[in-house]
């Protein structure tokens, strides 16, 4: 896989929650980091994921917040 997105975060699929329309994946990276995504419902089903399948955060923004208490 080629990607021109800098942060690419490999671990394996923990949890599918699927909507009607959207479903929210799970990937929990090898150092314990969970990575929630919400994706349509649609394109999960193209992906054929399954819970324990390898995958990847892919994460693409123009932005990134930071807060602090």
């Amino acid at each position: 896989m080629r990607i021109s997105a800098r942060n690419c975060l490999e671990g394996k699929i923990v949890a599918i929650k699927e909507g009607p329309v959207t479903t929210e994946v799970t990937i929990e990276t090898a150092a314990g980091e969970k990575i929630v995504s919400s994706i349509t419902t649609n394109s999960a089903q193209n992906l054929g994921l399954k819970v324990g399948d390898k995958a990847y955060a892919v994460i693409k923004a123009s932005s990134v917040m930071v807060a602090v208490d």
